[in-house]
């Protein structure tokens, strides 16, 4: 019986600010200000940035899309759907500490291996979403 495993990925400061910044140029060219958020596959805040004239709350609310994306592996865009017509859930997720259940949080996987989550906070869902997917494109 195996006590130890191997992570075959990991992120890399080199990667993490590519993705970062490849989510700001989105930002850009769509107008808005975000807040952008990379956390490794434990979900500890590996980068994080805020860009001149973003709003503080949603710098939060990006760790936390980055968090929930990390910690099921799935989009946070993904959410509301799954649990919409089931009641339990979706007021039970809801009060989960660091649960997001709108876009701006994707998953950052390495073929199969999930490797960490990305957060993007300060537009609309949709534009949070676009940067966020943006920022993967880099991997």
């Amino acid at each position: 019986m195996r006590h130890v495993f191997t992570k075959k990925s990991v992120l890399s400061q080199q990667l993490v600010e590519k993705m970062i910044g490849q989510a700001i140029e989105k930002a850009v060219e769509l107008n808005i200000k975000v807040s952008v958020a990379v956390v490794d596959d434990g979900g500890n805040l590996f980068g994080f940035m805020r860009m001149d004239g973003a709003k503080v709350i949603p710098s939060n609310i990006a760790q936390n899309k980055a968090y929930t994306a990390v910690g099921f592996g799935i989009s946070t865009a993904d959410w509301y759907d799954r649990i919409k017509d089931k009641p339990a859930l979706l007021h039970g997720m809801v009060h989960t500490d660091r649960m997001t259940i709108f876009g701006g949080g994707q998953p950052i996987y390495d073929g199969e291996d999930l490797i960490g989550g990305i957060g993007v906070s300060g537009g609309s869902q949709e534009q949070d979403d676009l940067c966020a997917l943006s920022a993967l494109s880099v991997f």
